[in-house]
């Protein structure tokens, strides 16, 4: 057991300590990296367009269904009303 804690612990130190040769200024993403960050700034665009999309969607149905169900309250509250179209008031 000791022998995997002695390896963990180089382990872990090889890894903190710095290459002399790597120069943190020279480091770049490169033309790949700007263009994977395009195409998920890109597709994280479109996305919030399709749920503006689908909630306006929503609630206009909600608002339109709430309109119609007042509105066939009101019809049936005056019994002068036709019931159908075809219908004539009594």
């Amino acid at each position: 057991m000791t022998t995997f804690l002695n390896d963990v612990v180089i382990t872990v130190v090889l890894a903190a300590t710095p290459d002399p040769d790597f120069d943190p200024n020279t480091v770049t993403p490169g033309v790949v990296g700007f263009v994977a960050i395009f195409f998920v700034a890109a597709a994280t665009v479109l996305l919030c367009l399709d749920v503006v999309r689908r909630i306006r969607r929503t609630t206009y149905r909600a608002e339109i269904k709430a309109r119609l169900d007042a509105e066939l309250a009101a019809r049936d509250q005056d019994p002068n009303t036709p019931r159908t179209p075809g219908d004539k008031p009594e």
